[in-house]
């Protein structure tokens, strides 16, 4: 049962998501233009890592507090991750949550043994305030400690950099009043001068798979290391199309494949 404001988790997660998203606010202005005066949020993503007190059971467990279950797995061989997605038990227009973790067994022992530092710091801090979102519970790292992680994993380095708040929030093209499809939508970013991901296309998945995927590239933010700040890519915005399974049903779940080629919105310019 629900002991916690999923509507006030959501807005502390889209206040810190927009203060290093500002395509975001800009894409939102843009709609309100077309008759679009609230934008609904399909899903957001996190990042994690599969240890300690962060990891995506605990996270799971957390979610729980708001009135969110489970409800698909998915597996990522290349990119090392493994994820789960999570629905509100009682409120059919709450966003989906898509936590994934990264497997850090799979990596170098320096990954390794850097992440676990991390994580050791992380628990430390849950164990004496709880866990929060957003946060990030560990300190600020280094330039060069991103760097070094950069080479073996994209995912690693923006986690070790940002921590555990919204990687990117979804338009529902469904909910749109001002645009009728995915394809519509995209044209509108680009027309409006948004870089949007082509890894894979600029759309992910079709209608076979009752869903259709795009996004921007993540925005360029000047971000504070420990030692001074330096230019990275932060967040981004998705937008989905769901179509419906044989049932009459909107599909409500996620391809793999898709979202595969997703989190490379974040990868290095």
């Amino acid at each position: 049962m629900s002991t916690q404001n999923h509507n006030a988790l959501f807005e502390a997660l889209w206040n810190d998501y927009l203060a290093i998203t500002p395509d975001a606010d800009a894409i939102h202005e843009e709609f309100k233009a077309l008759g679009d005066d609230i934008i609904i949020n399909d899903h957001i993503a996190l990042r994690t890592f599969n240890e300690g007190a962060i990891n995506l059971e605990n996270i799971g467990s957390h979610l729980e507090q708001f009135g969110y279950k489970a409800a698909g797995e998915y597996h990522f061989e290349e990119k090392k991750l493994y994820a789960k997605h999570f629905q509100h038990e009682s409120d059919e227009d709450a966003p989906k949550i898509f936590v994934s973790e990264l497997l850090l067994e799979e990596f170098s022992a320096e990954l390794q043994m850097f992440c676990r530092g991390l994580i050791a710091e992380a628990n430390w801090n849950i164990r004496k305030d709880g866990l929060t979102l957003p946060s990030r519970p560990w300190g600020k790292i280094t330039r060069e400690a991103y760097e070094r992680l950069l080479e073996e994993s994209e995912y690693a380095a923006w986690l070790a950099a940002f921590g555990l708040r919204a990687n990117h929030f979804t338009v529902s093209v469904n909910k749109l009043r001002g645009m009728e499809s995915l394809e519509a939508v995209n044209q509108f970013l680009k027309d409006k001068g948004f870089e949007l991901n082509t890894s894979g296309g600029e759309i992910k998945g079709n209608e076979n798979v009752c869903l259709k995927q795009s996004s921007t590239m993540a925005n360029i933010v000047d971000w504070e290391f420990n030692g001074g700040k330096h230019p990275i890519r932060s967040c981004f915005y998705e937008f989905a199309e769901r179509f419906p399974m044989e049932n009459g049903e909107l599909y409500q779940g996620f391809v793999a494949a898709s979202a595969d080629k997703i989190f490379e919105s974040t990868n290095a310019a």
